[in-house]
């Protein structure tokens, strides 16, 4: 009888073992708990749906803007010359698809015969240097001489004429840039002089008129920069002192001999 109630004792006979069996009660899960935590969150985690910190989404906010919806051109390559029918469309149809300013409408054969008849070469300098209502190149300077013959001939060509495309002559071998001054001069005619150069506002020779130009011309490009430096004041109107910019001399020089050269 006492040895089996002897197996049956418990293995806790002193208080200190008791204290001992209670505390490893509450440490050994706690420590277990601390444990799982610690191996769960050693692995790298990003918020449940997101991507913002894989290397895709960081080398996507990293990028340039400038690369996002742009189409970046190398302001040095050789200019790719548009189609008749694009500038056609771009420039020409705000009059010439509507018979706008009395511009010969397209497809209009009873229109076009007489301006056809005229030749070719006739009908691309019109264009080219403006015309009664018709500005030189439609109103756009940055147009090349050839894609403004292209768009006559596509006119022309709608219109019963059977013209021939113009040859266009080779580009510049790669490298070979314009002179600086002459890039200067363009420049400042873009965004100063043809204000009132583009149209003959004020009395000002219109760009590429030859005989608004042909006196202006004889008085020798020495005048003609001093006028256009200093300002001048006409009988049929004046021009401000550097045509009201603030550029320096030299670029004024070189608008002047570029409207000057498009006028010879």
């Amino acid at each position: 009888m006492s040895d089996a109630h002897n197996e049956h004792q418990s293995a806790i006979k002193t208080p200190k073992q008791l204290i001992a069996a209670v505390v490893a009660g509450f440490l050994v899960p706690i420590i277990c708990i601390v444990l799982l935590v610690q191996y769960v969150s050693n692995a790298d985690k990003v918020g449940a749906g997101s991507a913002a910190q894989t290397p895709e989404a960081i080398a996507a906010r990293l990028q340039p803007v400038a690369d996002e919806g742009y189409t970046l051109k190398d302001a040095s390559a050789p200019k790719q010359l548009q189609s008749g029918e694009a500038v056609f469309k771009a420039v020409c149809a705000a009059c010439h698809a509507t018979g706008a300013a009395g511009a010969p409408k397209v497809g209009d054969a009873g229109a076009w015969s007489g301006r056809i008849a005229q030749g070719e070469s006739t009908l691309i300098e019109h264009a080219v240097k403006g015309i009664r209502a018709m500005p030189a190149k439609g109103g756009n300077p940055d147009l090349a001489d050839a894609e403004v013959a292209r768009a006559v001939v596509y006119m022309a060509n709608q219109s019963g004429g059977k013209l021939k495309e113009p040859e266009v002559k080779a580009a510049p071998a790669a490298g070979a840039a314009a002179p600086a001054a002459a890039d200067a001069g363009k420049k400042l005619y873009d965004s100063t002089c043809v204000a009132c150069h583009g149209g003959g506002v004020a009395g000002a020779p219109k760009f590429g008129d030859k005989a608004a130009w042909a006196p202006r011309l004889k008085q020798g490009s020495a005048t003609l920069y001093e006028h256009a430096i200093k300002g001048f004041q006409g009988k049929a109107g004046m021009m401000p002192p550097k045509g009201g910019s603030t550029a320096p001399d030299d670029e004024v020089k070189a608008a002047v001999d570029y409207m000057a050269a498009a006028a010879k």
